[in-house]
């Protein structure tokens, strides 16, 4: 199991619920509630370390604890 920090908020902009994985660069879903936006997140990711396992990319290790916000 991935455990990568998954930050989980409502644009008002997009109407609608933003999840996104800010370790794994560009990984990010929507969806019209929070669980169908953290549903969509999970895939995403599944598909984000497949593609990067694919071509070689590294793959971050989770950081296990709360990033930094400014």
């Amino acid at each position: 199991m991935n455990k990568y920090e998954i930050i989980l908020y409502w644009s008002s902009e997009d109407s609608c619920f933003i999840a996104e994985i800010p370790e794994l660069k560009g990984c990010i879903a929507h969806g019209e509630t929070d669980e169908i936006a953290l549903k969509n997140v999970k895939d995403a990711m599944t598909l984000w370390l497949e593609v990067a396992e694919e071509f070689g990319d590294s793959i971050p290790q989770p950081k296990g604890r709360r990033l930094q916000y400014a």
